[in-house]
């Protein structure tokens, strides 16, 4: 049985603040926030919706973040404490395409959610879970992804979630620098807020672990090799990459076309940013849907990360396979049959989802799954697809980075058990390891409570990324009985490359070898980054 996303605090079990809500107010230097605790995740308390950032309206709106203003948030609170129980709205949502119109939520949305243990304090130093929602840059909740049991199943770090600007309003490709990939910008503004001030949960700013899932492992990807840094000190000390979206990112003048298309349907001129600025909010999504949704004939449709020359210089693949990555231990995967998607035309299917190929790449691509290697074409669409949208990204960022630090990479191989199929589809680990998650059109999540035999498997799943986010190193605290994960060693050290198959049915969680067929199937992939522009 599903319960609705208003129903999902319930389902979690009945939160209070209960008589000693003392207990659960953190001061900072600015002002003071009260929390809640889970009555059946009893070690956690949970912070809801804590502002990072000035608000994005008005005079802000498509503008890189702003610095959330403490004096101004100190006059304002005024010595109150501010209660922060309630999951806030979600970032401005864009249609799925399926029917649905985009629209739901706010722009008053740069907040973040903060899971500690209960009793932890300033000065304890715990590690924190940095997360980061996927939903292809254009829809995501971050109700849908709680963290009140990864808190209890380890009372021992912090755990802190983002919400960022999506679609038109985190990725127009607007004509000011600065400005470009905001959405991203806020996912960096955030990660500096939490260096300043998460040590009033108890937390350690040295020690954060970023992690995120398609969309969200795209941006991890591009945070492990982007440019924001120069003057800083490192915001993050490791890294989780799961099925990473290798989606274009292209350069601004690819996606001007998809702009003056979308500024033409507000009625604005190209460079009246006041007019952008001025029109409401479900004009700027109808405008953002009809690009999507095929009213604009152009090849970029959708408002993704572009390279800006500023903290995206240059392709991800193109830094990763020249070894300039951010030097951080990371764990990268993917599931095992990520594209459950089919169609008639491959050469097509390439040529729209990768502008910039030509015919002559793309052959070169599909010369990798000759027809005689599959039971159907449909087989073949499904693995070409998968491949250079999603599975060659452990490939690409084991086999390079691995040479720079340790990391451990892993097939996950146990289906989604609310889509009745055998197949291992993309994002199958987030029902598992998120309480029986699905979500749905405008922001809406459900739930799906797990048997016991289920949760078994999810606490072992969640036993290694919190041994990663804790120690370095998903063995350390993993759980009894659950296999050793080996690193994966590159070419230069040696032939055969170990990876850790996550899996609930025969035999459970083993490890196996890296298919070489599909490692040089990646190689070729990875030298077609200017071409795929990712």
């Amino acid at each position: 049985m599903l319960f609705l996303a208003s129903l999902s605090l319930s389902l979690l079990a009945v939160l209070s603040t209960a008589a000693d809500s003392e207990e659960y107010i953190v001061s900072t230097a600015y002002t003071s926030y009260l929390g809640i605790r889970n009555t059946t995740y009893t070690n956690s308390v949970a912070f809801l919706g804590v502002p990072y950032a000035e608000p994005p309206i008005g005079a802000l709106r498509f503008r890189a973040p702003k610095p959330l203003n403490y004096t101004r948030v100190k006059e304002e609170d005024a010595g109150k404490v501010q209660e922060v129980v309630e999951y806030p709205t979600f970032c401005v949502q864009a249609s799925w395409g399926l029917g649905d119109e985009g629209g739901a939520g706010t722009e008053d949305c740069l907040k973040v959610n903060i899971w500690k243990p209960v009793g932890a304090k300033a000065g304890d130093n715990l590690p924190i879970l940095f997360y980061i929602h996927g939903g292809g840059y254009v829809f995501g909740n971050p109700e849908a992804y709680p963290f009140d049991h990864w808190i209890h199943q380890s009372p021992n770090f912090v755990v802190v979630s983002v919400y960022y600007r999506l679609a038109a309003f985190g990725f127009l490709p607007t004509s000011d620098p600065e400005d470009l990939n905001a959405g991203l910008l806020d996912q960096i503004e955030a990660l500096r807020w939490v260096k300043r001030n998460i040590a009033a949960w108890g937390g350690d700013p040295e020690k954060v672990t970023i992690v995120g899932e398609s969309a969200g492992g795209s941006a991890v990807q591009l945070l492990l090799t982007a440019s924001y840094e120069e003057n800083e000190e490192p915001l993050f000390r490791a890294a989780i990459a799961q099925s990473v979206w290798r989606v274009p990112v292209p350069r601004v003048e690819d996606q001007l076309p998809l702009y003056e298309f979308f500024v033409g349907r507000l009625g604005c001129q190209v460079d009246d940013t006041d007019c952008l600025r001025n029109a409401t909010v479900e004009d700027v999504a109808r405008a953002q849907d009809a690009a999507v949704l095929g009213s604009f004939d152009g090849p970029y449709n959708t408002f993704h990360p572009v390279v800006d020359g500023q903290v995206i210089t240059e392709y991800p693949t193109k830094v990763l396979l020249q070894e300039r990555a951010k030097n951080v231990r990371l764990i990268v995967g993917a599931t095992s049959n990520e594209t459950d998607v089919y169609g008639t035309n491959l050469t097509e299917t390439f040529l729209r989802t990768w502008p910039a190929m030509g015919v002559k790449d793309v052959e070169d691509v599909l010369a990798l799954y000759p027809e005689e290697d599959f039971e159907s074409e449909d087989q073949r669409f499904q693995v070409a697809t998968g491949e250079s949208l999603l599975l060659c990204a452990r490939e690409i960022v084991a086999e390079n980075h691995s040479n720079l630090v340790p990391v451990w990479a892993y097939r996950y191989n146990e289906p989604n058990p609310t889509l009745n199929t055998t197949v291992v589809t993309h994002a199958a680990e987030i029902w598992w390891m998120h309480l029986g998650v699905g979500g749905g059109f405008n922001g809406t999540v459900t739930f799906t409570p797990l048997t016991s035999d289920q949760t078994a498997f999810a606490q072992e799943l969640i036993a290694y990324w919190i041994s990663f986010v804790r120690e370095g190193d998903p063995n350390a605290r993993r759980l009894p009985g659950s296999p050793f994960w080996p690193e994966y060693q590159s070419s230069r050290e040696v032939e055969e490359k170990k990876r850790i198959v996550l899996q609930k049915s025969g035999d459970g969680s083993h490890t196996e070898d890296e298919p070489w067929d599909e490692l040089e199937r990646c190689k070729v992939i990875a030298g077609k980054a200017e071409v795929m522009q990712n």
